[in-house]
């Protein structure tokens, strides 16, 4: 089974790595600060009307193209700056793990990841059961 969508958005720039830590009696407390809260909720929201209606199972592949405003680059230039692929897709695969396209993301064996400037931002994805 292969699915492929785009989201058609500004893709978030806060990841999953930008916890914040308290003290509450003591012992540390873990937690997302507000603007992690909202581009987790946005890429959730987005994702859910395309997830599987089982999830996928076994090895997976997962490819993402992370689609940045262009504004003063060129359509289609890498993009070599912040943030880095693997914090973008740590919060990707959170969220589909979320949404239930698969049962855990240690099932992605293959992935693929690139960030562009795009005069159209978003998020390409595609998903496909690999043997």
């Amino acid at each position: 089974m292969v699915i492929e969508f785009f989201l058609p958005m500004v893709p978030p720039t806060v990841t999953a790595q930008e916890h914040k830590v308290t003290v509450v009696n003591g012992k540390p407390r873990f937690y997302d600060p507000p603007e992690l809260k909202v581009a987790r909720s946005k890429l959730t929201g987005s994702l859910a009307y395309h997830r599987p209606d089982t999830p996928l199972s076994g090895p997976l592949r997962l490819v993402v193209k992370w689609c940045f405003p262009a504004s003063r680059h060129l359509d289609g230039q890498y993009k070599d700056t912040r943030p880095d692929t693997d914090n973008l897709q740590k919060l990707l695969k959170d969220c589909m793990t979320a949404c239930g396209y698969w049962h855990n993301d240690a099932q992605v064996a293959s992935e693929i990841a690139e960030k562009f400037w795009a005069d159209i931002p978003g998020i390409y994805i595609q998903v496909e059961e690999i043997s």
